[in-house]
């Protein structure tokens, strides 16, 4: 695999190995476990409330997600670190999000990894022409990683926050080749 196919596909030789899969119940008491670090929720844009409260809400969205959601876990020698979601209703474009917890595995490469299998998870298994995705852009981090996965930024969203500065979404999108 060339360079370009690598970066097309968000593969890089020095990106962790993760896997997808469909979330099972167990799931929602560890991704509810992060909720436990305020900091954590704080740069992940999670309300903070009880745990209580997460656990409930992760196991609804699991049980019963919204049509338009497909979540799946994102794993690392079989322990959930993680996941990605590929958002939308359109038979050939969605959009890529993806989180990674808890805070003590940030800054092991596993964004990337986590959204390189994303991209080609939707483009692979679901046969998407296009994936595109949106980080604030405050969020250095996110939008490096959008950048290597060889994502082409074309556009401007809405205004939010990140870690309590005032940001706007840098919007971005890769297509299939």
């Amino acid at each position: 695999m060339n360079q370009e196919s690598r970066r097309r596909d968000g593969m890089t030789r020095r990106d962790p190995r993760v896997l997808l899969r469909g979330l099972v119940a167990a799931d929602a008491d560890l991704i509810a476990a992060w909720s436990r670090d305020k900091d954590f929720c704080r740069a992940a844009g999670w309300s903070i409330r009880p745990m209580e409260q997460h656990r409930a809400f992760q196991r609804q969205l699991i049980a019963d997600p919204p049509v338009d959601l497909l979540r799946l876990a994102a794993t690392r020698d079989g322990h959930l670190v993680g996941y990605v979601d590929l958002h939308g209703s359109a038979p050939d474009r969605r959009e890529l999000g993806f989180l990674v917890g808890p805070r003590e595995v940030w800054g092991q490469g596993l964004g990337m990894a986590a959204a390189s299998a994303g991209l080609r998870y939707g483009f692979h298994e679901l046969g998407l022409k296009e994936i595109w995705a949106e980080a604030l852009e405050a969020n250095h981090a996110s939008i490096r990683i959008l950048q290597k996965l060889g994502m082409t930024g074309n556009g401007w969203g809405e205004v939010d926050t990140h870690l309590g500065r005032p940001s706007r979404y840098r919007q971005f999108s890769i297509t299939a080749k």
